[in-house]
């Protein structure tokens, strides 16, 4: 049997129901073939007439600039294809340790995800990543363990490591045909046929035949481990399997599917998508097993002013209730990607935004497709959109409708951990800069920018050294903004070695106004990670209780500056042992200064000292390397965590201190003739 290219499409459908949407990511390691996968998907479902490959610099879904030049994803990219008469949303994101918030902020609005894994690398470091950030958001999953054309390809080994290291379940719905340069296709356990590319159509058409006689003793014993592990997890399979009866195709579809929704189990199928095998089996199991906004629980939010809480589904009568996961600017304009969870958006309308208590009106609704975009004048629950006209919005904040208000779970980002100076080269540059500036903040919460007090400098602080690097080509490029660079500089933290107390008292005449206040204040230190605290042991004839909150935020508020650089302060606890106060004199604004002037006295008496960014650091490189590498790390100040091989590769696992770490890349290069890679991610403040 022959299948060709957008075989079950019905292209005259345009509007699905809440049951046939698939809003999915693609999720995986930096090269492991996201980009490519989702190049397959667009071409295989009509949705684009032509192949874009990255290493072209031709992917639809890599459209910027700087993903061209890169060969990398570096922004979330949405679009839309259909597919069996199911509309599938999906989002590419990044592999790049340097964009996680990107993964974060996608993941938080979909519903399913596709996770990519390399043959020949199987699971690698931001594939973990990713992967539990899935799993925090509690995202139904299936695996493609992609490029099986690679020499050293592995499908067994990959679907080990995801065992091991992911701690997942997969279930094993397809084997591969062949490997490395024989790879030809893929046997189907749940049908027991074997499906075969034809490289003559780009893999537009292919067959669909009884299993090979030699690959015969194979598949049926993985059908029957199949059908066990499935059986695991549903009554109905299990009692036919005991009884040996026949189980059907359609029910065995209908047990997988509720075992991957229920996140028990992982949906495991392969190919080469560079190669064109295994997409459209692909895009089946996408349909077949991934959730629909209806098959998932109602999210819930909060009202703003009652805190009850309230169930959003996904039905069109409903209240409107939206989150905007992600901000852009194209061409000037502001363009909030916005998930819809419940009711549904109509041009035109205003719409209620509870955080800051305001009106936007949405001007205009698109539906997307990478960086073109189709108008729409309506949108309904469970639909991913673009939406322009929000003015005051921003990332991770609800809309609703005013007389509904809702608050959605705001989505968490990440602490930045390295810093640059920049300076405008001319005038004209100075004053586009903190315009273009406020534009990168709102469309990446992860970028902070602050003034340095002593040298007048703006300081950019991103999550690494790719991540400036970005921003940077940015300015020119876009906002024709040019900057001198100073060199990348850590973001340190302060912290306590000692414990030191400090007593101070403001007793002055401010407009007018007699103000007194004195608070006595002890700082320990705390263990790594434990944060800051505040508590209070004075009795209430000492101090009023009506003062202690004031107190509480003049304390907390110092430590946000510390003694030794400037840096935050983390790792201490606050007393408040003592003070006094003067009837009628006291004030909020003389407590809330003792506290601050306090604070600041017992911070540089408790010899205070920096805390280094530690980073989690995974070395690939060839056996004969090995050594120079590991020496290379010490010499860095790196603590070596573990050694083990990876087909063909050692995989040295280290904790180096982020300062010891630039230029590292290129020191890696030169050890290992240009064989090795790393992968950085942040871990903790620490002493180095």
């Amino acid at each position: 049997m022959v299948f060709k290219n957008g075989h079950g499409v019905d292209k005259m459908k345009k509007k699905t129901k809440q049951e046939k949407i698939r809003n999915i990511g693609i999720i995986a390691h930096i090269d492991a073939g996201k980009t490519t996968v989702t190049e397959r998907i667009l071409y295989y479902t009509g949705r684009s007439h032509k192949m874009g490959e990255v290493h072209d610099g031709e992917a639809v879904m890599d459209w910027t600039p700087d993903e061209q030049e890169r060969g990398i994803t570096i922004t979330s990219a949405v679009t839309n294809c259909e597919w069996r008469e199911s509309d599938i949303q999906i989002i590419d994101t990044p592999g790049h340790v340097d964009f996680t918030i990107e993964v974060e902020r996608s993941l938080r609005v979909l519903d399913g995800a596709v996770g990519v894994f390399c043959a020949v690398g199987g699971v690698e470091p931001q594939s973990e990543t990713v992967w539990r950030q899935a799993d925090k958001y509690h995202v139904p999953k299936i695996a493609f363990i992609n490029k099986l054309d690679r020499v050293g390809a592995d499908f067994f080994g990959a679907v080990g490591m995801m065992r091991e290291k992911l701690n997942a379940n997969p279930l094993i719905l397809q084997l591969p045909v062949g490997s490395e340069d024989t790879f030809a296709g893929v046997i189907d356990l749940i049908r027991m046929k074997q499906i075969l590319w034809d490289d003559d159509t780009l893999g537009a058409t292919y067959t669909s035949a009884d299993i090979s006689p030699e690959s015969q003793e194979l598949a049926k014993a993985y059908r029957e481990k199949l059908i066990e592990a499935v059986a695991e997890v549903d009554d109905d399979i299990a009692e036919a399997y005991l009884s040996e009866a026949e189980i059907s195709e359609e029910s065995l579809i209908a047990a997988i599917r509720k075992a991957t929704v229920d996140l028990k189990l992982v949906p495991v199928l392969c190919g080469s998508a560079l190669k064109n095998k295994g997409i459209q089996p692909l895009l089946d199991a996408i349909v077949q097993f991934l959730p629909s906004p209806a098959d998932i629980p109602p999210i819930k939010g909060k009202h703003p002013e009652t805190g009850e809480t309230i169930e959003c589904r996904p039905w069109e009568k409903d209240p409107l209730a939206a989150l905007i996961f992600k901000v852009s600017m194209l061409k000037g304009r502001k363009l909030s990607y916005v998930r819809i969870y419940s009711g549904k958006m109509t041009v035109g309308e205003d719409v209620y935004n509870p955080l800051r208590n305001k009106k936007e009106k949405l001007s205009r609704i698109l539906r997307m497709h990478a960086n073109k975009r189709e108008r729409m004048d309506m949108a309904g629950p469970g639909s991913i959109v673009g939406v322009v006209g929000l003015k005051t919005s921003s990332t991770g904040e609800t809309l609703c409708s005013a007389d509904h208000p809702v608050f959605l779970e705001n989505i968490e980002f990440y602490e930045p951990v390295i810093s640059v100076a920049v300076e405008p080269k001319t005038l004209s540059d100075q004053e586009r800069l903190n315009q273009v500036l406020g534009k990168f903040m709102a469309e990446d919460p992860t970028l902070t920018v602050r003034q340095d007090e002593d040298t007048g400098q703006t300081i950019l602080s991103g999550m690494g050294e790719l991540h400036l690097e970005v921003i940077i080509s940015r300015m020119l490029r876009e906002f024709k903004t040019r900057v001198n660079v100073g060199k990348p500089q850590v973001v340190y933290r302060e912290t306590l070695a000692a414990e030191a107390e400090a007593t101070s008292v403001f007793d002055r005449e401010v407009a007018g106004q007699h103000h007194f206040g004195e608070v006595v204040l002890k700082l320990r230190p705390l263990p790594r990670g434990t944060g800051n605290r505040f508590r209070s042991t004075v009795a209430e004839e000492s101090i009023p209780d009506i003062f202690i909150p004031v107190i509480e935020k003049g304390a907390m508020e110092s430590l946000e500056s510390g003694t030794l650089m400037g840096y935050p302060v983390v790792d201490v606890e606050t007393v408040l042992t003592g003070g006094s106060c003067k009837e009628s004199l006291g004030s909020e604004l003389a407590y809330t200064v003792s506290a601050s002037m306090a604070c600041k006295e017992a911070l540089a008496k408790g010899e205070p000292f920096l805390l280094d960014p530690i980073m989690d650091v995974e070395a690939f490189v060839p056996e004969a390397f090995m050594g120079d590498v590991i020496g290379d790390l010490n010499s860095r100040g790196g603590k070596i965590e573990a050694i083990h091989c990876q087909t063909g590769l050692q995989v040295i696992k280290a904790i180096v201190p982020l300062a010891k770490m630039f230029g590292y890349s290129t020191a890696l290069r030169s050890a290992t003739q240009g064989r090795g890679t790393f992968t950085m991610q942040f871990l903790r403040f620490d002493r180095s």
